[in-house]
């Protein structure tokens, strides 16, 4: 419609008092002048804005970031001092430092040619074990840095995780299948123990305080154990139809979880490793790294990128740990139980305060709201709920 004809349309009163001029100015008058709703308004929005503020002003209750050039491949943290190690698919090992302000690297060892799949310190820290694509396994001397021991050709193929059994013996797990004992004291090539039970590389291997067992769990769907005290073969599971991932120990040794590629958890009672007693669905997504917490709780880490908190017992989704943009490949817990450390493939160690889980008690949480809690932000998230993030508002 064109300017006159928007004109043409326009009638006045002619016993009005005022003029156009005049009924525009009082219009534009009316039209800035406050009212309670904007009142209302302006409060609110300024509400939100310091809100919002002091979210970003909450003091750090974790250490920064970690960002490397290289994919991240495996981390540990020492059992007594503030430090971690993060290996890369180059085949170096860094020591990192950290603290709520800043991390450093103190130290980079060129260890191996290829990929450092595992890595993984003794219970003292003096001693770092390491193995890689490269088929060797080192010890290495955390102060100095230098090779103690090395392994050459351990295996024929791959070596994709190891377990330190005590000071002086360590197993090793290859992409056959294969598991091997190594004597750390003897300058041979020879295991002194060796066994193939598994059609698929093994995932994750675990032993109990007491040395009874090597458990080992392997992506043919299966789990093996190995009576340590007797180095023999013990007992194998039934086969399962999705492969198993990470092995954690709880209530005291007297239990054992197994993480799949679907997604679930299998409970298994020690020394019944043939078959689960029970089971805990979660995520369709692979759960890539389980951590024991407490003797109830375990966090997750998955192919979605998200790290979840599970109650076991009784079973109970907690919520949200952490998340990572990508897959979570890497996970471990500081020595006192404060923190996480995880990492995916976007080469950076993220680390989430998880001290809140120490004195968690599982009250009001009904069975329906289970599958809600998947979604739901525990404190170490860096998300806020919404409901929770508006709560004091009264909106």
């Amino acid at each position: 419609m064109s300017d006159s004809d928007s004109d043409s349309d326009v009638s006045f009163d002619e016993n009005a008092s005022t003029t156009d001029e005049e009924d525009f100015e009082k219009d534009q008058a009316e039209s800035t002048k406050p009212t309670e709703n904007d009142d209302d308004q302006d409060e609110e929005e300024d509400e939100i804005f310091k809100k919002f503020k002091k979210e970003q002003q909450k003091q750090r209750n974790h250490p920064p970031d970690i960002e490397f050039e290289d994919h991240i491949v495996d981390l540990c943290f020492h059992p007594t001092e503030n430090l971690i190690a993060v290996a890369n698919i180059v085949g170096d090992v860094s020591v990192c430092k950290y603290s709520n302000e800043e991390n450093n690297v103190i130290d980079t060892w060129e260890l191996h040619t290829q990929a450092c799949r595992d890595i993984e310190f003794d219970d003292e820290g003096d001693i770092l074990y390491s193995t890689s694509k490269d088929r060797t396994l080192m010890v290495t001397d955390v102060k100095t840095g230098k090779l103690k021991a090395f392994v050459d050709d351990a295996h024929e193929v791959p070596i994709n995780c190891l377990q330190v059994i005590n000071e002086d013996c360590i197993a090793s797990g290859d992409d056959d299948g294969r598991i091997r004992f190594w004597d750390l004291r003897n300058n041979t090539k020879t295991p002194i123990y060796q066994t193939k039970k598994h059609d698929d590389f093994i995932s994750d291997m675990v032993v109990d305080d007491n040395k009874t067992f090597l458990i080992c769990a392997s992506g043919d769907g299966t789990i093996s154990s190995i009576d340590l005290k007797n180095r023999s073969f013990f007992l194998q599971s039934e086969e399962y139809d999705e492969e198993f991932t990470s092995l954690g120990l709880f209530r005291h040794g007297h239990k054992l979880l197994a993480s799949t590629s679907k997604g679930k958890m299998y409970l298994f009672n020690w020394r019944e490793f043939g078959y689960h007693s029970d089971e805990f669905p979660g995520p369709k997504q692979s759960i890539n790294k389980i951590i024991p917490v407490t003797q109830n709780i375990v966090v997750t880490g998955n192919e979605d990128g998200i790290l979840r908190g599970t109650h076991l017992f009784p079973h109970r989704q907690l919520g949200i740990v952490g998340q990572h943009q990508l897959s979570v490949e890497c996970m471990d817990i500081c020595n006192d139980g404060t923190l996480i450390a995880s990492s995916s493939f976007r080469n950076e160690v993220k680390f989430w305060n998880i001290s809140y889980f120490e004195h968690f008690r599982l009250t009001n949480l009904k069975e329906k709201k289970n599958k809600k809690q998947l979604t739901n932000n525990l404190p170490s998230s860096k998300q806020t709920n919404r409901k929770d993030f508006f709560a004091d508002l009264g909106t």
